[in-house]
């Protein structure tokens, strides 16, 4: 399996393969195959192609819908197997460096892979959901500059082992096996960790149909979002090869604010970027699409902000949500959070037009682990790094 690393390039971080990282004892990982993986995996250790079949099927049922780790516990597999298995397979879970748990309840884990990259993901629980917010790479590609993840650097993408990893490591937290469609605790999945989804696409596509099988984790895709900085090219693909709901880190309204703010725009514009909202498949009035704006004060959080974002969406025809999310300060970060009138004010414009637009509540903040504070390096970097780190992403990405 190669483990796509997004590099900088001209036009895009360009897949290059990446030997993956074997383990000290020579046996393979189970976590993140598909059926057909699987059955790949016991044949090339030998396994007869009738009983490689039929053993991938007992293994993934045990793996994805119930949660098993150790082979001797899977019953409807002969015990002369459960040996055999051991030798030449494991089924893994991310290394936990740290828990942390929020005065409100919210959970956040530092996680590290097995080539000791360290990662996070934050579990948000509320009176009728639970939000699991997961990670698609180590570091990011991309410099947002109100956002602390975006002063790391891009490690490398992770696995699809690896992200689904972070739900089934909830799962077991939480005590959540076997799979069951009523009574969970986690019940909603959001794809806006550390990284960009969509510059990890392969690896989070195969990840989220494990997510989304229903024989397994069983977790319906509208239970599902996808969140993007706005990589034009990959949200057609987005909605077709995997189809769950999209959420759009738009955060300013004016070219000027948005280059600054979200420096993909330079790329890819407000106007391509809404194109790409209108023509993503599924989306309508049942399935919103989400619009990301965090409050920054005297930055993008005027009437006139406001009013320019009613008109933009109602342009195109989106049907859409607007989540406004206080800004969540970091150690080095340039701005402030607007007022609280002032962000009360804003969404009363929006609402009045007709679009929904509710505050986020902020969440986690005594641990960082609100949105925008993820960050698993403990490195502090003067703002002088930091500025330097945004121009050379900059360059990067063209």
């Amino acid at each position: 399996m190669n483990i796509q690393m997004p590099i900088p390039g001209h036009i895009d971080p360009v897949p290059v393969p990446r030997a993956p990282v074997t383990r000290a004892d020579g046996r393979v990982d189970l976590l993140g195959l598909s059926l057909a993986d699987l059955r790949a995996a016991l044949e090339t250790a030998q396994l007869d192609p009738k009983q490689a079949k039929l053993r991938a099927k007992q293994l993934w049922h045990w793996i994805y819908n119930r949660g098993v780790t150790d082979f001797a516990l899977m019953t409807d597999i002969a015990r002369t197997m459960h040996g055999w298995l051991a030798m030449r397979f494991v089924i893994s879970r991310p290394e936990v460096v740290e828990a942390q748990v929020s005065s409100d309840g919210t959970r956040k884990w530092l996680l590290r892979t097995d080539d000791a990259q360290d990662y996070e993901m934050v579990f948000i629980p509320d009176a009728d959901r639970g939000t699991l917010c997961v990670s698609s790479q180590v570091g990011c590609t991309l410099n947002c500059r109100f956002c602390f993840t975006g002063t790391m650097r891009l490690v490398r993408n992770l696995t699809p082992g690896e992200i689904v990893g972070q739900v089934m490591l909830a799962r077991d937290a939480l005590g959540e096996w076997p799979s069951q469609p009523e009574g969970r605790m986690l019940t909603n999945i959001v794809m806006m960790g550390m990284g960009e989804p969509l510059y990890n696409f392969d690896h989070v596509r195969d990840a989220l149909k494990l997510v989304m099988d229903g024989a397994g984790l069983g977790l319906s895709r509208r239970r599902i979002t996808l969140s993007t900085s706005g990589v034009v090219p990959m949200m057609a693909r987005a909605g077709a090869e995997i189809g769950v709901n999209l959420a759009v880190s738009l955060h300013a309204v004016t070219k000027e604010v948005r280059d600054e703010i979200v420096p993909l725009n330079r790329k890819y514009g407000i106007e391509e970027l809404l194109q790409a909202c209108a023509d993503y498949p599924g989306a309508n009035n049942a399935r919103r699409i989400t619009f990301e704006y965090v409050m920054l004060k005297d930055k993008n959080d005027s009437d006139a902000d406001a009013h320019e974002l009613v008109r933009l969406l109602k342009k195109y025809d989106l049907p859409a949500k607007v989540n406004l999310i206080p800004f969540n300060p970091w150690p080095g970060a340039n701005y402030e959070c607007s007022d609280p009138e002032r962000i009360k004010r804003f969404s009363s414009i929006v609402f009045e037009a007709g679009i929904s637009a509710p505050v986020r509540t902020p969440r986690g903040r005594d641990i960082m682990a609100a949105c925008g504070q993820l960050k698993s390096a403990s490195e502090k970097k003067s703002r002088a790094e930091l500025d330097r780190l945004a121009e050379e992403k900059q360059a990067a990405l063209g």
